[in-house]
C-alpha cells in the first residue's frame, strides 16, 4: 500500500509518468459512444461547483471521465498545484493547468480507478473571492472501506456576478508525520 500511495502521488502530482490518450471524450467501445457535456448549472453555487470539481475526477476502474466540465471549472491561466516530499525529503510544488493535470493523470485515473471524496469544508469569503480549504479521502472503488490516501485541498475561487470559477487548487496529502488537524475532519473522526 505504501507503494501504491508513493506511486500514486507522483503520478497524480510531480512526475508526467502516464500520457494521456487522444481526448476525444468517448468511451472505449466505438459502437456505444459517450458523449459527455458542459452542465453550466453546476458552477452556479460555491457548493454546486466543489462538488462537481470532485465528481469529474472520481469514478471507477475503466470509467471515462467528463474533461470538458472538469475544465469548464477554471478561469483561463489556472493552475492545480500538488505539493508533497520528492524521494529525496524536500518539499516539492509542481504547476500544472487543466489540461496538464488530464494529460499527466487521466489515463491513469480512468485505468485504475480514483474516487475521491469531500469530507469537511471550511470557506472563508469576501465579496467576490472564496477560499476553501476541502479535506478529501481517496478510494480506488466505489465499495472500498478505507481510504488511501488523505489531504487537503486549498481552493481559491472567484464569484464574476454569473457563476464561480476555479482560480487555482493548492493541494497536499496527509502523512505519518503530517497528520490532518482535528480542526480539518469531521466531528465523528
Amino acid at each position: 500500500m505504501k507503494h501504491l500511495v508513493l506511486v500514486l502521488s507522483f503520478t497524480l502530482c510531480i512526475n508526467s509518468i502516464h500520457a494521456q490518450k487522444k481526448d476525444d471524450d468517448t468511451s472505449k467501445n466505438a459502437e456505444n459512444p459517450v458523449e459527455f457535456s458542459i452542465d453550466s448549472s453546476r458552477v452556479l453555487t460555491l457548493d454546486k461547483t466543489i462538488k462537481t470539481l470532485y465528481r469529474s475526477i472520481s469514478g471507477g476502474k475503466n470509467e471515462k471521465r467528463n474533461w470538458k466540465q472538469f475544465k469548464y471549472l477554471f478561469k483561463p491561466d489556472a493552475k492545480l498545484i500538488p505539493s508533497g516530499i520528492n524521494e529525496l525529503g524536500q518539499y516539492m510544488v509542481n504547476y500544472m493547468s487543466p489540461d496538464d493535470y488530464i494529460k499527466n493523470s487521466g489515463t491513469w485515473l480512468e485505468e485504475n480507478g480514483f474516487i475521491e471524496k469531500e469530507i469537511h469544508r471550511e470557506i472563508d469569503a469576501f465579496g467576490n473571492i472564496a477560499h476553501v480549504f476541502s479535506t478529501y479521502e481517496a478510494y480506488l472503488t466505489h465499495d472500498q472501506k478505507t481510504p488511501f490516501m488523505r489531504g487537503i485541498n486549498s481552493i481559491q475561487l472567484q464569484f464574476d456576478g454569473k457563476r464561480w470559477w476555479i482560480v487555482n487548487i493548492f493541494w497536499t496529502q496527509e502523512t505519518k508525520y503530517n497528520p490532518i488537524p482535528k480542526t480539518y475532519l469531521p466531528n465523528n473522526y
